[in-house]
């Protein structure tokens, strides 16, 4: 969360300009030997990693509780239930959903032992790590935006389970990026980071693109349609809003990493106040992203149990 890395690793070291990276490279995060960075004739000082090192494995933890909980809860009612959820939430979507979210909240707690602890798992298991985690995402977005047709998942049949295949295998393509671009930083501690490649290496570039059309083009996108075709307009309904808070969670994130490259390029000169705040902002965008693992089960149980009212009282 954020651009917090102990150590710059060379490769990402700039040879002819000063970026937000290679500024925290030469930051000791030592609070009684804290080094006054003369940047835009201002003292700089981030100290956005000695927090984020002391709350986000706790952050992690109870989300992955909630989240697990959540998750479990969900299941339970399809298995026992199984012919209550209708389109919207048919039970082949939520089910699916459920894998999703089930997958990322399983990372949770190898990637917060990983921040309070230090990465010793490994480079293989890091990218792998970081492979997992965006596939997750990558299907779970696909299946929020495959639920505003009304046809698609409103049975299981031999055309939704090659759909379903096609999605996951899809989403597991498209975070192969994201494995190649992570890797282990050696510093006082080990750290699994998210990008240890240059911020313009074709790779990165691609899995930021990928990125950005999951966390904002596809959202935009749908939003568009619904708007302007009737046939989608006229089946919106609480339930697609649930599945929808996904993308509500993750454009903000999907901003910020604009944001982030833009800036490390200098497309956006940086100022001293941008430099000291801008991480903050990254890492609550991210944290953000990251409840919807908790916050989408229960959301997608809310919207069933306000269903099964309207359907027995006429109101939700």
């Amino acid at each position: 969360m954020g651009n917090c890395i102990p150590v710059t690793p060379s490769v990402l070291e700039s040879k002819t300009s000063l970026d937000l990276l290679e500024i925290m490279g030469n930051i000791s995060y030592d609070d009684s030997n804290m080094t006054s960075l003369d940047y835009d004739a201002a003292p700089c000082h981030n100290q956005y990693c000695p927090l984020f090192q002391r709350v986000a494995p706790a952050f992690l933890a109870v989300t992955c509780a909630a989240a697990t909980l959540g998750t479990g809860a969900l299941l339970v009612a399809l298995a026992k239930r199984p012919h209550a959820w209708g389109w919207p939430q048919s039970r082949v979507l939520v089910a699916q959903l459920a894998v999703g979210t089930g997958l990322f909240a399983a990372l949770l707690p190898p990637v917060a032992v990983g921040i309070g602890q230090g990465w010793r798992l490994g480079t293989g298991l890091c990218k792998l790590t970081h492979l997992l985690w965006h596939w997750s995402l990558f299907v779970q977005g696909l299946l929020v935006g495959s639920s505003s047709c009304r046809t698609a998942w409103c049975r299981w049949d031999p055309r939704s389970r090659w759909l379903a295949v096609a999605m996951w295998a899809g989403a597991l393509l498209l975070a192969t990026p994201a494995a190649l671009t992570s890797g282990t930083v050696a510093a006082p501690e080990t750290s699994c980071i998210r990008r240890n490649v240059d911020i313009l290496s074709p790779v990165y570039l691609l899995h930021l693109t990928l990125c950005l059309c999951l966390f904002l083009l596809l959202p935009a996108v749908l939003l568009v349609a619904t708007v302007a075709m009737p046939q989608l307009r006229a089946g919106w309904e609480p339930g697609i809003c649930m599945s929808w808070l996904f993308f509500g969670l993750w454009v903000p994130y999907g901003v910020g990493l604009a944001m982030d490259f833009l800036l490390q390029v200098q497309l956006l000169q940086p100022t001293c106040s941008t430099f000291e705040h801008f991480d903050y902002v990254l890492g609550l965008c991210e944290g953000l992203g990251v409840l919807h693992c908790c916050l989408g089960p229960a959301a997608l149980l809310a919207a069933r149990l306000c269903r099964h009212r309207a359907g027995t009282s006429g109101s939700c």
